[in-house]
């Protein structure tokens, strides 16, 4: 949707088309309708890049069995707030999230076996 706003003459002929389609719906709606559009989309990048930041500093954790417990946690919180910000988008991502946050806090260390 950001490319329809930044194209004037696009957004004026989409608005056109709507006009003639459904008269009862104002011009007005429709940018309304774009715009909220255009910052839900925004929202949607920005969480998933936040998602993707949290879940390479979780891996980064995890990695040589660092702090299992903290990267438990960032999935979770992840999971959690990811799949509500997003209005369900983001749930499949979200359940990835969740089955690596309860692996990683129900990981046991490793023992070293002397003979």
């Amino acid at each position: 949707m950001v490319w329809l706003q930044n194209n004037k003459g696009l957004l004026e002929d989409t608005l056109n088309e709507g006009a003639q389609d459904q008269p009862e719906v104002s011009t007005a709606d429709m940018e309304a309708f774009l715009d909220v559009l255009g910052t839900g989309g925004w929202l949607l990048v920005g969480t998933s890049v936040v998602a993707i930041v949290l879940g390479i500093v979780a891996m980064v954790l995890l990695k040589g069995n660092n702090k299992p417990m903290a990267a438990g946690i960032i999935f979770l919180v992840t999971a959690v707030i990811g799949s509500f910000v997003t209005g369900g988008a983001g749930i499949l991502a979200g359940i990835f999230y969740l089955v690596a946050g309860i692996m990683a806090l129900v990981r046991k260390p490793q023992r070293l076996v002397e003979r």
